[in-house]
């Protein structure tokens, strides 16, 4: 994305006066969620400095530093002390306004190992598809298909619902990513795994130009933003300016 991460790592980069993360957690604490632990690797200070232990934010924040990137599941892994209980995963370059009590809810129901958000991907050559029974339950995925491979337009979002003991099939200290390895293995295993179509707004900001869209789709009130305490309001920009730099 250019310069627009050079100085800061893109769950922090600015939408109307606040960093993408900031909604982030925003969400997780409108659904309950009071205790949360970030993933970090590159330029952690931005993240360590502005929301300290979260309590100005009314949540209580862990911070897993990685001195190399050991994949989102491998991430995981190294929290397995934190994720002691059913548990979200929600990358740091996603914007929703995704019900989450309804996802859990959704995978409490059906007894799931691992739920996914599911949205419908214009692309599906981009994003990690999805193939699901009538039941929900995920009967097979395949990540960045080439167009001739496509069989779904059904996308994994990038947040989940999980059970943690599913961490044990994560090996330590290697890389291991939820989409690429420990899916496939847990359908391997025929542990059942499932799909939850969303309907809510859905935008991974992987490039500068979805950036750009995610800036724009607030402003036109596409996406739901919840409000953070009071006190958390010093700590970030009070004049917002949308972006220019597309580098």
């Amino acid at each position: 994305m250019g310069r627009l991460t050079a100085h800061r790592p893109k769950p922090m980069l600015p939408i109307h006066g606040r960093p993408l993360l900031e909604y982030t957690i925003g969400l997780l604490r409108r659904h309950g969620v009071r205790e949360i632990a970030i993933n970090l690797h590159y330029q952690p200070e931005v993240v360590i400095e502005y929301f300290g232990d979260g309590r100005a934010f009314d949540v209580r924040l862990v911070y897993s530093v990685e001195p190399q990137l050991l994949g989102t599941a491998g991430a995981a892994r190294r929290l397995n002390g934190f994720l002691n209980e059913t548990f979200f995963v929600i990358y740091g370059d996603v914007l929703t306004d995704l019900d989450l009590s309804h996802l859990a809810s959704y995978h409490e129901t059906r007894r799931s190992v691992l739920t996914l958000a599911l949205y419908t991907a214009e692309d599906p050559t981009r994003v990690g598809i999805v193939d699901v029974d009538a039941a929900g339950r995920v009967a097979r995925f395949q990540e960045k298909p080439k167009p001739a491979e496509v069989f779904s337009d059904l996308a994994n979002a990038g947040i989940y619902v999980a059970e943690p003991h599913i961490l044990k099939s994560v090996p330590s200290g290697v890389y291991y990513d939820f989409g690429h390895d420990l899916l496939p293995e847990l359908l391997r295993g025929e542990q059942p795994v499932h799909g939850y179509r969303a309907t809510s707004y859905i935008l991974d900001i992987g490039s500068s130009e979805r950036y750009f869209q995610a800036w724009a789709d607030m402003t036109a009130g596409l996406v739901r933003v919840y409000s953070m305490p009071r006190t958390a309001d010093t700590r970030r920009s009070r004049t917002p300016t949308p972006p220019t730099d597309q580098s």
